[in-house]
């Protein structure tokens, strides 16, 4: 596993490359991952504007920051991500917001489709959603913790729904979406400060 991470981390990217590689893609009418159909290049490019609103107009609450400001060790924040995938358009900006808030946190993006001995060490229900937030503690390279792919209740509205209607929709999608713009980056923010809280 050890070895899996410093592979990892090894071919990772800083949030500022990823989002410069995610314009790329829009201009070049691409996409990342190994699927390049129309579908996956129009999500990219939906969700570099979404990225780019996030970027834009995410709030912090003061007592998420004192949260923060309580880690006092190095940590990695290791993210599994694609530019097609739509709740990482969501949760990622989330994450690189609440790494700029303290300089112990060190946050590092990799492409799940290039990363898959990695992706494997951490699946949710036997597959490889994103994204993935590896929490690695720098003294000892522990993997300390993980998040994703989305806040609980935003899981919760998916699954509450597949057992409804015995799959995934672009009506569930569409929900998702929704719940995402009205909530605002909150429920990442708070699910990830009681995983910080845990493991601190």
């Amino acid at each position: 596993m050890e070895q899996i991470i410093k592979d990892g981390l090894a071919k990772s990217m800083s949030y500022q490359a990823y989002r410069e590689l995610m314009a790329k893609m829009v201009e070049n009418e691409s996409t990342t991952g190994n699927d390049k159909s129309e579908d996956m290049v129009n999500y990219t490019k939906l969700n570099e504007q979404r990225m780019k609103r996030w970027d834009k107009t995410l709030k912090v609450s003061d007592s998420a920051k004192e949260e923060l400001a309580n880690i006092d060790s190095k940590q990695t924040w290791l993210v599994l991500t694609e530019s097609w995938c739509g709740d990482a358009a969501h949760v990622v900006p989330v994450f690189n917001k609440l790494a700029e808030l303290n300089n112990n946190i060190n946050l590092r993006l990799v492409l799940r489709d290039d990363n898959d001995a990695l992706m494997n060490q951490f699946l949710t229900n036997g597959g490889k959603s994103i994204p993935k937030l590896i929490l690695i503690d720098e003294a000892s390279n522990k993997v300390i913790n993980s998040f994703g792919p989305r806040p609980a209740e935003a899981t919760k509205l998916v699954v509450d729904y597949k057992a409804k209607h015995g799959e995934i929709t672009p009506e569930i999608k569409e929900q998702l979406q929704q719940w995402y713009n009205k909530d605002k980056g909150q429920s990442v923010i708070n699910d990830l400060m009681n995983l910080l809280t845990v493991s601190v």
